[in-house]
């Protein structure tokens, strides 16, 4: 067995963006692992390391030489590799060459009552040393960078200039070469606070060496020690930070030594929303937020630095010139805005394009005002309520034009409900307004009030309906406009019971459209398989099983209340009730396998017996039922009615003739059996669940 030693490899950088570095260590450990067994290298443990200036692959015990191979490859018949003089054929010379050795080596095996000619190839091991020169750069040149660049005169691509390489095999160079460099044994530690080269003896050095340099070159170290530090701060000043993870990642790849500082801004900012002010410290600074236990924000901060913490005084006071001068414009754009009511920007919406075809913004506001009116004058809530609606729809995104939001767009709808309240409109609108971009994603919080959930509706599904007019629905993964994120927002409030049909809305969406043309049916039909699409996902996320699902989306229900209580419901019946399903699979099973679609339900009950008349009762019976508990939202009642259907059916079968010689009474029989049919339909496609 060959001997082990570790391997380091380095790469070091300018500064690599954060989803950069996360997006090159995956690939690396995985490809890496996957190189070394290609290659037959025995290894331990292999770990990617990265700060914003270099990349570290570490695989412990590495051996330093591959296993040796021996394969057998079974090729043609030897009456197809050799003629009858005994000279190879295309045949033989083709796989001897593919398989890289010549004829007289391969070797012939008796299978059975066959000879076939076999290829025994040898593979001898390779010093380890040998194999890493190929390995690494091609590692290196293929990591998949979603934006890479070229520096100087090279033609290498990479997510930063590449400034120094390093590779070891224990107190061995792997040699090897990329951009215009050459891998050696030279590192470099804190660009400020150890900037001198490193020279290593060997693998094994490199992380002492850059500990003791000022980085911290394993996230996980580092970020349980910004962590910590976050921590010893909130202890000491009795304050909470607010550590978003998303801003943590960034932060987290900015910094090879962090070192946690607490600065301050002036208490006036403290005037302005907490929203601006907190938008501008993480969005813009990555700096976490200080609140005060009663969840109020402070006028504390912290900053992780990454210099050098002797100059922490220094630090901390520039960036608290940074943020002042940040806070001092978001105040100015905040008060400037406050001189107008918010419906004064409601004109400037039309400088804004909604989309090419679909027009401005104010023409969404205008198209959102109208679908609002329509969903809140169903007759499930009271004037009050649709008028507040249809107010907050008209304001909604007027605040896309305020000073504020053109310069912090994530505050979009959070300054129009502090607008709204400054400019003496209800609290219902101002809630409305505030929230109607809720809910972003499936699992995010619903609009408060009803005033905001339909305005939230109306928005959604007007860019749904005027995207699919246009023939521009969600194509693969591309979705420009989050139609699908839209779709999940819209059935998120409406499975909570949120009484409106939306069908119905669906329809009074396209209505709005008059300036384009489309087929109005064909459209509304495509949107509503689009959301069935969506409630067939989000069932399964339920835990509904796909058979179910489909066979409860096939009736063309797409409710959502309707949609998982059916489901639930069929479920139940089948896992719970295997009595009732029985019934129901074995009516239905009966009726269907005999059937024929092709001559509809017109039956003429003249020539009907005794057994037929009964049966069509039963149907009748069933149906007024059924539509009764489909009704009431009782679907265990539908199905019982569906279940009660056996009965009648086996009393048909076993004393009928179906196939009847007349050909009139034969018709009628099927007739009729579309008619027992169709009744299931209403709840669900039988013949989907295999019945």
């Amino acid at each position: 067995m060959s001997n082990t030693k570790n391997l380091i490899v380095e790469i070091g950088t300018e500064e690599i963006p954060s989803d950069a570095l996360v997006l090159a260590s995956k690939y690396l450990e995985e490809q890496m692992k996957k190189q070394l067994d290609d290659s037959r290298l025995g290894h331990g443990e292999v770990k990617i390391l990265y700060t914003p200036r270099r990349i570290i692959i570490s695989v412990k015990d590495l051996e330093t030489e591959s296993s040796p191979l021996t394969q057998e490859f079974r090729g043609p018949s030897v009456d197809r590799a050799f003629d009858v003089d005994g000279n190879p054929t295309k045949a033989a010379l083709g796989f001897s060459k593919s398989k890289g050795i010549t004829v007289d080596q391969l070797v012939r095996k008796t299978e059975g009552n066959n000879e076939y000619i076999y290829a025994v190839v040898n593979k001898p091991s390779q010093q380890a040393l040998e194999l890493l020169e190929k390995i690494v750069p091609n590692l290196i040149e293929n990591i998949p960078w979603k934006k890479s660049q070229r520096w100087g005169a090279c033609d290498a691509h990479f997510s930063r200039p590449v400034r120094w390489l390093v590779g070891l095999l224990g107190e061995d160079v792997v040699k090897f070469s990329f951009a215009g460099l050459e891998s050696g044994r030279v590192s470099y530690g804190h660009r400020f606070l150890a900037p001198q080269p490193i020279e290593l003896a060997c693998a094994d050095d490199l992380l002492p060496a850059l500990d003791k340099a000022y980085v911290v070159s394993d996230p996980q170290v580092r970020a349980d020690a910004i962590m910590q530090q976050i921590k010893q701060i909130e202890d000491e000043t009795g304050l909470v930070a607010e550590v978003p993870k998303g801003t943590f990642a960034e932060v987290l790849s900015l910094v090879e030594y962090p070192t946690a500082l607490v600065g301050h801004f002036d208490e006036e900012f403290l005037q302005v929303p907490s929203e601006i002010i907190t938008d501008a410290m993480l969005s813009h600074q990555r700096y976490f937020p200080l609140y005060t236990k009663d969840h109020k924000l402070s006028n504390a901060f912290i900053v992780v630095s990454n210099g050098d913490p002797k100059c922490s005084d220094t630090i901390i006071a520039g960036n608290e010139k940074v943020v002042r001068a940040r806070l001092y414009d978001a105040a100015f754009f905040y008060h400037e805005d406050l001189k107008h009511p918010l419906e004064y920007y409601v004109d400037g919406l039309k400088d804004q394009v909604f989309q090419e075809k679909l027009g401005t913004m104010k023409d969404k506001t205008d198209r959102m005002v109208e679908l609002a009116k329509a969903i809140g004058g169903n007759g499930n809530f009271d004037a009050q309520t649709a008028e507040r609606a249809a107010r907050a729809a008209l304001l909604a995104k007027a605040d896309l034009v305020t000073n504020a939001v053109v310069e912090f767009t994530s505050q979009q709808g959070i300054m129009g409900g502090y607008y709204a309240r400054a400019s003496k409109e209800a609290e219902q609108v101002a809630v409305a307004v505030e929230q109607h971009y809720r809910p972003k994603f499936a699992g995010d919080e619903l609009p408060d009030n009803d005033e905001g959930k339909i305005v939230a509706i109306a928005d959604k599904l007007d860019t749904i309906a005027g995207l699919f007019a246009i023939n521009q629905p969600p194509t693969g993964s591309k979705d420009p406009f989050a139609l699908r994120r839209c779709a999940i927002g819209i059935i998120s409030i409406l499975e909570e019971g949120f009484p409106v049909d939306l069908g119905k809305a669906i329809d009074k969406a396209l209505d709005s459209y008059t300036n384009i043309e489309f087929d109005h049916a064909e459209v509304a039909q495509k949107i509503r398989d689009f959301f069935a699409g969506r409630l067939f996902v989000m069932a399964k996320d339920q835990g509904v099983a796909s058979e179910i699902a489909n066979a409860v989306l096939a009736t063309g229900v797409i409710e959502p209340v309707a949609v998982f209580a059916r489901s639930k419901a069929l479920a139940e019946a089948r896992d719970e009730n295997p009595d009732l399903y029985e019934d129901l699979e074995t009516a239905y099973k009966r009726a269907n396998n005999l059937r024929d679609k092709e001559l509809g339900k017109d039956i003429d009950e003249s020539i009907m017996g005794e057994d037929e008349k009964n049966l069509l009762a039963a149907i009748e019976k069933a149906n007024t039922e059924v539509a009764a508990a489909l009704n009431a939202g009782d679907y265990p009642a539908a199905l019982q009615a569906l279940a009660g259907l056996r009965g009648p059916i086996d009393t048909f079968f076993d004393n009928t003739l179906i196939m009847d010689k007349d050909q009139k009474v034969r018709e009628n029989h099927l007739k009729l059996l579309n008619q027992f049919v169709d009744t299931f339909s209403n709840v669900a496609d039988f013949e989907k669940l295999g019945g």
